[in-house]
């Protein structure tokens, strides 16, 4: 490819030289330069895409498609991402379209191969329009991505330079482009006045309007909502009120109208968690009725998320000054990536709303083309924030989010978020004390996440690095604890010896390269040959060793070399515990010795270097507390298990695991009690089933946590409005071999055929969806039914969703975490198939809480819930109509109460489950 030429603007040749290439499973389709058409074998298309660069949408999925490795290309993805930064495109050719606004066929290749063109003629255009919004900087940020390769820059440039931008803005140092926050004053005690139910009802209609209709259930939910939003009687006593309201309820209106009132009413905020970054962005959405005015929104509504998931104007400067520093490449040469992914970084970080690179506005779809772990390492993911002794902390998206939050009204956040702020600032009187927790059938698995302890490879490499920073060559960019504190410390000897002491014993961590030291058996520390002595033990007693997945053994009678390490590291972890401690200690007696001379900035960096001291001290003295009962007994609220991790046949990590036998006894302790009112909702809470004599409250207690609150929880369910007797029909089909590979895909294909697309698979193993998805991908393609897979496609799940969700013709495979994150009302999702009965994974954790919590029925119960909420996914608005599949014989009946009332199951073969779904829906 020609070089670029930063005298002219820009050499080579033009958009109508470019070749362009449309992509299939079986074929694809080439127009060339002279505009002659030309359908290629996959082989034939993989050469020319290896010899010249083509005009394609998303390099990555045209090098899986075709067995490529890397590739020049002009990809319309990227160009979009350079020429409308931090705005939602969904990455496929309909999406560039419906973005663009253009109504163009695509029905054959030939005609998305003219599509591509003018896609890429109107992205240009607007590049080098007048009024083009994204001006400010694109001039030097292209010229800096054109030097390094990357394949639009001479004619990105020649578009940007026909309206300079005349303000000199260097593009590049975008930190400098954003404006700086302003501390606001602490916000006056919050009021404990009550919402009472009429006032909810009366709000909830503001916010449906006039033209909508009256929900009774809607109505009721808002009504019952209000006791979390009352005074509470006593303390440690929070008002909690369980919601289970049926799919199409309306629950989230239901929840906001009391928890906008409170907030309006009392000064404080409300938090409204959720468990999946899906429904963080409905009820983003949602709450455009309650303020309408975007203006409003930004200052009364707040997302907060984990700081892993926000960009770091630090590591963004920093990797961008890297790459520069490489200088351009020469003339004829490949792209430089990084250089480009900068580019494109740079220019989303001036247009960002709020700095979120996981879920927000940044283009996740990048993660394919330059790597998931690049764009990661520019967030704050091992927390290593220097705060205000950073230059660009006046202007961090975290620290602008964080402050705003204080203020909101209403701050949607996530279960993780939400539970780890509680326990980890305990006793904090600037805690939220009114939580709302939205898909509340998560909060089991939440809690066991989040007080877990784990000591293991890569927990201890992570401990080593936030505390030593980056002790060898690589682009490793990890500042250690001496950056974020000596300073703070210069004058105060003790505090020095301490960080000194802290530094030195954290050698005893695995450093890099630990785990190939350890499957060598040449451990360098003790930890390391604590790790290599679990790693035998798990080899020699774990079942399934052969099959290449994560395996377990038991912590009962360890042998004599493992408990000798075990100790040797208890009195390593103990001598790196206590310096943390006093260090920790310190930083806060600074906080009231030097009240009258630290900054502002200074306190809080004190302040936070210090409760980061002191978690991490409780994490290794949680180490230390586990490694002392081996040999010994373990307490009965734990359950312990050695592990070792494999993906598709990779050790990843191994090491010793802690988990509470029930997790919903810390979740309440940490987070419930010190709150005044706490609201669980879901549609799925209850399991009838299990509870014959009753109405299935007693098991949402027990995954709530409401059973160790000294108050009565009060509970409510109200039922879905849908007819699903009518709406839906429900399938056992009884004669497929579920071992067979081949039978299992061709039920798939002929199904979703059946369905004419509109169909989700989901699968309880990750092999068995790829074996799927090679076997009718093609034909599904080939009778217009595009088909999607997770684990297949280089597309994170959310975004394949939304593909899904957009084409009522399309087909997608995926295994639990799509199940979870799916909300497709309509036509796209119509069908729901099970290859297997989602049975709990059969491991060590599970085991002992199967003996606590009932044996089979615990089982029985925890397989019924996730049916019924895989069955709540296809109805979502009151005309859809779909069907529930299950491709296994082995179904028992028992599981299938968990439906709602009225659904009776089907037991056919699969000729007649196809019929009737070809009946059902009329085809």
């Amino acid at each position: 490819m020609a070089g670029y030429d930063a005298e002219s603007g820009g050499a080579g040749r033009g958009l109508d030289g470019l070749p362009v290439m449309a992509l299939s499973v079986r074929e694809s389709c080439r127009l060339d330069a002279d505009g002659v058409i030309e359908t290629l074998r996959p082989h034939e298309a993989a050469g020319y895409l290896a010899r010249e660069p083509h005009l394609i949408v998303s390099r990555p999925a045209a090098a899986r498609r075709l067995n490529l490795s890397e590739f020049q290309a002009f990809d319309l993805l990227e160009l979009y991402a350079f020429v409308r930064p931090a705005r939602y495109c969904l990455p496929t050719l309909g999406g560039l379209m419906k973005a663009l606004s253009l109504d163009l066929p695509v029905a054959t290749l030939e005609d998305q191969c003219m599509a591509m063109r003018a896609v890429a003629e109107r992205l240009l255009a607007e590049a080098g329009s007048e009024i083009w919004r994204y001006r400010a900087g694109a001039e030097r940020v292209a010229s800096m991505m054109a030097r390094a390769g990357w394949a639009w820059g001479p004619m990105v440039m020649g578009a940007v330079r026909r309206f300079p931008d005349h303000s000199r803005d260097d593009g590049l140092r975008v930190w400098t482009a954003l404006p700086e926050w302003e501390d606001m004053g602490p916000p006056p005690p919050p009021g404990d006045d009550p919402v009472d139910p009429a006032s909810s009802e009366s709000r909830l209609a503001e916010l449906l309007g006039d033209a909508s209709e009256t929900r009774e259930g809607q109505r009721r939910f808002a009504a019952a909502a209000t006791h979390s939003f009352r005074p509470r009687e006593m303390e440690g006593g929070p008002n909690m009120q369980i919601l289970e309201a049926g799919t199409g309820t309306g629950k989230t209106l239901g929840y906001i109208a009391p928890a906008s009132l409170w907030a309006e009413t009392n000064g404080a905020p409300v938090w409204l968690s959720t468990f999946t970054k899906n429904l963080q962005r409905q009820l983003d959405q949602e709450l455009s009725r309650l303020y309408p005015d975007p203006v409003r929104k930004a200052r009364k509504a707040v997302i907060r998320k984990g700081r892993e998931n926000y960009a770091c104007l630090l590591n963004i400067e920093e990797t961008l000054t890297a790459v520069m520093q490489r200088g351009a490449l020469p003339l004829g040469g490949g792209a430089d990536r990084d250089s480009v992914l900068m580019g494109l970084v740079v220019r989303w970080a001036r247009f960002t709303r709020d700095g979120d690179m996981i879920g927000g506005d940044f283009p996740s779809w990048l993660g394919a083309h330059f790597g998931a772990a690049r764009i990661a390492g520019l967030t704050d993911r091992r927390g290593e924030c220097l705060y205000a002794a950073c230059q660009h902390y006046r202007r961090c998206y975290i620290e602008r989010a964080a402050r705003k939050a204080r203020h909101a009204d209403l701050v949607v956040a996530n279960h993780a978020l939400t539970i780890a702020q509680a326990a980890n600032r305990y006793g904090d009187p600037d805690l939220p004390k009114r939580l709302v927790f939205d898909e509340g059938h998560h909060l089991f698995d939440a809690a066991d996440s989040a007080f877990a302890v784990a000591l293991t490879g890569l927990e201890g490499a992570e401990l080593r690095r936030w505390i030593r920073g980056k002790e060898s060559g690589g682009a490793t960019r990890a500042r250690g604890l001496r950056n974020r504190i000596e300073e703070l410390i210069a004058d105060d000897a003790d505090a020095k010896a301490l960080l000194d002491g802290v530094l030195e014993a954290a050698r005893v961590l695995p450093s890099d390269g630990w785990a190939s030291r350890v499957a060598g058996a040449a451990a360098m520390t003790r930890f390391e040959t604590f790790l290599m002595e679990v790693r035998a033990v798990v080899l020699a007693r774990a079942n399934n060793v052969e099959f290449g997945l994560a395996v377990e053994a038991g912590v009962a009678t360890p042998p004599p070399a493992l408990l000798s390490a075990a100790g040797q590291l208890a009195e390593a972890l103990s001598g790196l515990a206590r310096p943390m401690v006093a260090l920790a200690a310190s930083l806060l007696a600074r906080l009231d010795e030097d009240a009258d001379i630290l900054e502002t900035g200074d306190r809080g960096r004190l302040e936070v270097a210090a409760r980061s001291l002191k978690l991490r001290a409780e994490m290794v003295k949680s180490w230390t507390e586990m490694l002392l009962s081996l040999g010994g007994t373990v307490p009965d609220i734990f359950v312990d298990w050695f592990e070792l991790d494999r993906v598709d046949g990779r050790e990843r990590d191994v090491g010793m695991r802690r988990h509470f036998i029930d997790p919903t006894k810390p979740l309440a302790d940490m987070v419930f009690t010190p709150a005044h009112g706490v609201l669980v909702t879901s549609a799925t809470l209850r399991d009838r089933a299990a509870d014959k004599d009753g109405d299935g409250w007693a098991g949402v207690d027990l995954r709530s946590g409401a059973k160790h609150l000294p108050v009565v929880s009060r509970r409510l369910a109200v039922p879905s409005p849908f007819d699903y007797a009518a709406q839906t029909r429900v399938i056992v089909v009884n004669d497929v071999n579920r071992m067979d590979a081949a039978q299992v895909a061709s039920a798939y294909r002929e199904l979703f055929l059946a369905s004419g697309g509109g169909g989700l698979g989901l699968f309880t193993a990750i092999k068995r969806l790829k074996a799927t998805w090679d076997k009718i991908a093609g034909p599904m393609e080939e009778a217009g039914l595009p088909l999607y897979a997770q684990h297949v496609d280089p597309i994170d799940t959310a975004t394949l969703v939304d593909i899904f969700r957009d084409d009522p013709h399309a087909c997608l495979l995926g295994t639990d975490a799509v199940r979870d994150g799916v909300d497709v009302p309509g036509e796209s999702l119509r069908l729901l198939v099970l290859d297997r009965v989602p049975w709990p994974r059969p491991t060590l954790l599970h085991k002992a809480r199967r003996d606590a919590f009932g044996g089979t029925a615990y089982d029985d119960m925890q397989t019924r819930m996730k049916l019924a909420q895989g069955f709540g996914r296809l109805i979502r608005r009151a005309g859809d109509r779909g069907v529930f599949v299950i491709l296994d014989a082995r179904t028992p009946t028992r599981l299938l109460e968990g439906l709602p009332e009225g659904v009776v199951a089907e037991r056919l073969g699969l000729a007649a489950a196809i019929a009737s779904v070809r009946e059902f829906f009329g085809r």
